[in-house]
Parts: structure tokens; C-alpha cells; sequence
């Protein structure tokens, strides 16, 4: 009985073993991930944390993946971000494309707030402000993010020529629950891109102002808690109310529930947003397959990237949804109770649709190491083994991706698929004009983007050169603006900036007469850079002849407009085509009055023609006295000439 129970224990030691050796641990590197959530939820999961130097499973990161990171790729390996995503997560990028959809659809992208890219289309948001000066437009970088840099303008003049930014329309009108402005945070996840595969998440985050909405006028637009949702920006108000469902920051799911209370369709508009996030990462579609293929050619048995992106949608009053920006690396603090639950939430069913056990690590590398030696010994044809190799790997590689096929739809959690769906033959189109127009417009858009740099840096030249000039002269000022000199007037002195100069060979001299005599004491004497150049703001030394001949002529205009009677022609004139308020008329209808006295010639003098003969003889004693102007203004004129 002893042996049978020595020898049943031993046999248990060995299944236990067994059981030991066939369980898989899957490995993450979060070395670049700043969100402990994430950590958590990987380790629920059945992750082991490892450097970045391991042979992960997955790499987790809030930074963009690069070439070199792609190309040292194992075919188990994963990476939570796809090359290429740049162009629907950059600013400008993401304006370009949908810019170029929007040529092409007119109707059916529709859906983002007229964009412009600064530098290079200033002169086109130039034309379309000068047309429509009552639009307000928002500012932000092109690259930014939580709402730096961000502010509202009525004027273009607030632009810096040759700062990187993007101008949009801003949408003046939104929705508004309780008077406070809102937008939604929807999550999409992209488990595939060839072929492409979308699930948006059911619940989210809808992010209010913290104060109420007012529309955009020149007092209001820098009060960024008013215009502004960004969680970022409002938690820093005194206004920021923490609650589930009255609060600055809600579930979608408490969205939902108010819109069916007050009886609006939620299926409606959140098959609008559908659309919307479909139709905008087809637009980038053809990047993101080409840069997949090009980084992860040899990823056959399972997908090389996934990505969790966050869209920011924002409804005006109509009920219509717009789209402001796509974050390529959403948030995932989790400060308060609502962010954990949501955020958690979704980082489970992620980690669960995407099957990680689904790869054999250590079979893959078995067969990497076969594949390798086979080329190594066999010596067979480089072609041939390429056209072996792809044969062999085609058929495994099906039957992967349709079992992930499966395993997607039965452990979607609280995703929802949008893409394939059951009418998405409605996108067909999309696909191919969108793979024509982005390699037609390649070349088109390096030229503009080249001419635009160009542009900036001659900008960023000129602003220095201004900027050194200014401090040149300011330096100048400084030496001699606070010395005096005689002023105009017989008995005092004032400062001045600029005056009649007298070069000698290593300095430059300024000499006045006083009562007649060359003053040249250490008063009257000012040293200034060779290198001065006028300032408008400080006062200057009016010259006399200058002023004489000045008035004098402004005297002989007004008596020549009056003595032509243009004046009354312009009244006239102006009257007849309906130019003239009811205040013009008030004070100029006495040159109605007088013109139609004066032109009926049976009636007699009356005493609007008396005075006007009377006008008449004024003005020709004043042109005789303007004759004599010289020596009037020679008399009554205030300066004392030197």
C-alpha cells in the first residue's frame, strides 16, 4: 500500500509539473506608458511586466512607433499604435485629408468645421475673413494637445505669419445641456487594417464647460472655461462640479438616458458619429495600409498593431455632429471615480477581444530558427525560397485570422463593430477615391509644404531683422533722448529724437541757431549712432517752411472747392443716388435750398439768393487775401523762424 501511494504521489509531482510547463505567461513592456491603469489592467490579465529589452508580447506606449522599432518586430509581437496614424492625429495632417475628401464628397464630408493650415493657406482664410467679418475663429497648434495654445479671435491680426497653426471656424452655436457647452469622448479601437476592422465603445466621457455659454464677442472669447471642454482647462475653474450626473464630467451612457428623456434620438445621431468615424479614417486609409505592409511584411500569423484612439465630437444646436480632433494617445487618468470606470472598463474588453494567447511564442521562434538554418543549408535559390516561404505561410495564416474573426465577434464586450457592417457597400466608394487622391496629390502637397517653409523662414528672417533694428534703436534713444535742446518757443527747451545734422569724421553733430547765433556749447550738441532711424512715437522738430507751405495750401484747396461750387454738385449728386443719411441732409440741405433759388429766373431776389451773392463776394476777398498769405502767416504765425 505503501509502494501504490508513493508511487500516485509521484505521479502527481509529475502533472504538476506538466501543468507548470504548458501554462503561457504573456509579457508586456510599459517602459514608455505613464498610466499605472494600464499596468493594472495587464496584470489582472495575466501579464508579467518586463523590460524593454525582453521579448515582450506586447509593447505598450503613448509615444508614436518608429521605423526602427517596427522592423525589430517579432511575428508574436504586438504594439498598441499603427505607422501612419499620424495623418488623421496630427491637426494639420487631418485637415488635409479631409480637406482633399471634401473636394471630392461634398456631401458626405461635411462633417468638421472649415480648416485652414498656417502658414501656407493664410491668404485663403484672409479672403474668407474679409468677406465674412462676423465668423469667429478658434487657434490651435498644429501638434498640440489639453488645450495649450488654444484661444479664440475675431481679427486675423492676432496671427503670427510663420507660426505652425490651424485655423478653424469657430462653430458659434452648439448644443447646450442646462446653458453649459459640451463635447463627447468616443474611444474607437482598430484591431486590423488590412483588412480594416473598427469597433467604437458604447460608453465614454462628455465633457462640459464650467461656465455658461454666451456667443463669441470681443469681450468673451479669452474666457477659456466658457469655450473651451477640455478636462485639462476646467478642472482649474472654481466652477468644476464633480457628480456623475449633473457634473462638468458624465458617461456617455447618462448622455444617452437625458437625450431619451427629452425625446430626442440617440440611434439617430450616434449612427451620424459612426459615419463620421468611419468616413475619417478612410481618408486615411491608404497610408495606414501601405505603412503596415511596408513595416511588418513577415507578421503572418497575427496582427502586428492595434490602436485605441480618442475622437472628440461636438454637436451644434441642430443636432449635428462635428468632428474636432482624434487623439492617437487618449487619456487614461484615472483622477476620478468616473474615469476608473470607465477607463478600466474599457482597457478589459480591449485586452480581451484582442486574443493574445492566440500566437505560440515559443513555436514561432522554433520556426523562425528552422527557416533560417533551412536557407542556410539547403542552398536553394533566394527566389525560390521567398515564393516557398509565402506559399507555406498563405494557408496557416487564413485560418488565424478567421478564427480572430470569430473570436472578435463573441468577445466584443461593450464595443460595437462599425466597420464591416451590414451596410457598409455605401464606403466602397470612399476607398478607391481616397487611395486615387492621396498618391495624386503627393507631390502637390510636398510642393506646398516646401513653398510654406520657405515662406515661414524668410517670415521668422524678416521679424529678426525688425526686432534688432527696434533694440538697436532703443539703445540709441537711450543715450540721448533725455538731453535738451531749444524748442520752438523763445523761452524753453524740449526733448527731441532727431534733428538737422552735421557729419565730421568720427561723430555726427546737431547744430541750432538761437536768436539768431550758432549755438555750439555741450547743450546744443548731440551725439547719435550713424545707424538712427525716425520714431514715430517720440516727438519731432517741425519744420517752419515746411508747415508755412502746408497751410497755404490747404487754404487754396478749401477755396477752390468753394468757389466751384463742388460742394453743392457733390450734395446733389449723392442725392440723386440715394448715398445721403437723414443727418446729411439736416446739415447740407441748405445747398438744395440755395441751388433752386438761384436757377428760377422769373421769380425775384429773394433772401437765400442775397445771401448767396453775398457768399460769392466773401470768396473773392478771400482769394485775394490768400493772395497775400505769405505776408499774413508771416505776421500771425507763432514760431520765431532762425
Amino acid at each position: 500500500m505503501d509502494i501504490e501511494m508513493c508511487n500516485d504521489n509521484s505521479n502527481d509531482d509529475k502533472y504538476l509539473k506538466k501543468k507548470r510547463k504548458k501554462r503561457k505567461f504573456l509579457t508586456i513592456c510599459t517602459s514608455n506608458c505613464k498610466y499605472d491603469v494600464v499596468r493594472r489592467i495587464a496584470t489582472q490579465y495575466g501579464m508579467k511586466e518586463v523590460t524593454e529589452g525582453s521579448s515582450w508580447n506586447l509593447y505598450w506606449t503613448d509615444l508614436s512607433v518608429s521605423i526602427e522599432r517596427a522592423k525589430e518586430m517579432r511575428r508574436f509581437q504586438k504594439v498598441n499604435h499603427f505607422p501612419g496614424m499620424t495623418e488623421i492625429c496630427r491637426k494639420d495632417l487631418l485637415a488635409r485629408n479631409l480637406n482633399r475628401m471634401l473636394r471630392l464628397f461634398p456631401k458626405e464630408y461635411n462633417f468638421f468645421p472649415k480648416t485652414w493650415c498656417l502658414p501656407a493657406d493664410y491668404g485663403d482664410v484672409a479672403a474668407y475673413a474679409k468677406m465674412r467679418r462676423s465668423k469667429t475663429f478658434i487657434i490651435k497648434p498644429d501638434t498640440g494637445c489639453q488645450g495649450r495654445g488654444i484661444y479664440l479671435t475675431k481679427t486675423l491680426k492676432d496671427i503670427k505669419p510663420y507660426d505652425r497653426m490651424i485655423c478653424q471656424v469657430y462653430l458659434a452655436k452648439p448644443f447646450l445641456i442646462d446653458g453649459f457647452k459640451f463635447d463627447l469622448r468616443v474611444y474607437v479601437l482598430i484591431t486590423s487594417c488590412d483588412p480594416l476592422r473598427i469597433y467604437v465603445y458604447n460608453d465614454g466621457l462628455v465633457r462640459f464647460a464650467t461656465s455658461r455659454y454666451k456667443e463669441p464677442t470681443g469681450h468673451n472669447t479669452s474666457n477659456v472655461f466658457m469655450h473651451l471642454t477640455n478636462y485639462s482647462v476646467n478642472k482649474h475653474s472654481r466652477m468644476y462640479v464633480t457628480d456623475e450626473k449633473a457634473g462638468s464630467k458624465r458617461k456617455i451612457s447618462t448622455f444617452n438616458k437625458w437625450l431619451m428623456t427629452n425625446d430626442i434620438d440617440a440611434n439617430e445621431l450616434w449612427r451620424k458619429i459612426d459615419e463620421i468615424i468611419v468616413k475619417t479614417i478612410l481618408s486615411a486609409y491608404p497610408v495606414l495600409k501601405h505603412s503596415y505592409h511596408t513595416c511588418f511584411p513577415t507578421h503572418d500569423l497575427t496582427y502586428a498593431c492595434f490602436e485605441i484612439l480618442g475622437f472628440d465630437i461636438l454637436i451644434d444646436w441642430k443636432l449635428k455632429p462635428f468632428l474636432l480632433e482624434v487623439n492617437h494617445s487618449p487619456s487614461f487618468h484615472t483622477d476620478a471615480q468616473i474615469d476608473r470606470d470607465i477607463k478600466e472598463s474599457l482597457l478589459i474588453d480591449t485586452f480581451k477581444i484582442l486574443n493574445f494567447h492566440q500566437c505560440d511564442k515559443k513555436k514561432i521562434l522554433e520556426e523562425d530558427r528552422k527557416r533560417v538554418r533551412d536557407r542556410l543549408l539547403q542552398g536553394i535559390n533566394t527566389r525560390d525560397a521567398i515564393i516557398n516561404d509565402s506559399v507555406g505561410l498563405t494557408r496557416p495564416s487564413d485560418d488565424y485570422f478567421q478564427e480572430q474573426y470569430r473570436w472578435e465577434d463573441e468577445h466584443m464586450g461593450n464595443f460595437r463593430r462599425v466597420y464591416p457592417c451590414i451596410d457598409g457597400d455605401k464606403y466602397t466608394l470612399f476607398f478607391k477615391q481616397s487611395s486615387n487622391s492621396m498618391f495624386q496629390n503627393t507631390a502637390a502637397s510636398r510642393a506646398r509644404e516646401e513653398a510654406s517653409k520657405m515662406q515661414r523662414e524668410d517670415a521668422i528672417v524678416r521679424y529678426k531683422k525688425i526686432k534688432l533694428k527696434e533694440e538697436e534703436g532703443k539703445r540709441t534713444l537711450g543715450k540721448w533722448i533725455d538731453q535738451k535742446v531749444p524748442s520752438e518757443s523763445p523761452n524753453g527747451f524740449r526733448k527731441v529724437n532727431s534733428a538737422p545734422v552735421t557729419n565730421d569724421k568720427n561723430k555726427t553733430t546737431i547744430q541750432f541757431k538761437k536768436s539768431g547765433i550758432t549755438s555750439t556749447s555741450e547743450k546744443s550738441r548731440v551725439n547719435i549712432s550713424k545707424f538712427d532711424f525716425l520714431s514715430s512715437f517720440m516727438p519731432e522738430i517741425i519744420n517752419e517752411s515746411e508747415e508755412k507751405e502746408r497751410i497755404t495750401s490747404m487754404a487754396e484747396r478749401d477755396f477752390l472747392i468753394k468757389s466751384q461750387g463742388i460742394q453743392e454738385q457733390i450734395y446733389i449728386v449723392m442725392k440723386n443716388n440715394g448715398s445721403l443719411r437723414p443727418a446729411d441732409i439736416k446739415k447740407y440741405g441748405f445747398y438744395e435750398k440755395m441751388l433752386e433759388k438761384c436757377q428760377s429766373p422769373k421769380s425775384a431776389p429773394s433772401t437765400e439768393q442775397k445771401l448767396y451773392k453775398t457768399a460769392q463776394t466773401l470768396e473773392a476777398e478771400t482769394a485775394n487775401i490768400t493772395n497775400d498769405f505769405s505776408k499774413i502767416y508771416e505776421r500771425k504765425n507763432p514760431y520765431q523762424y532762425v
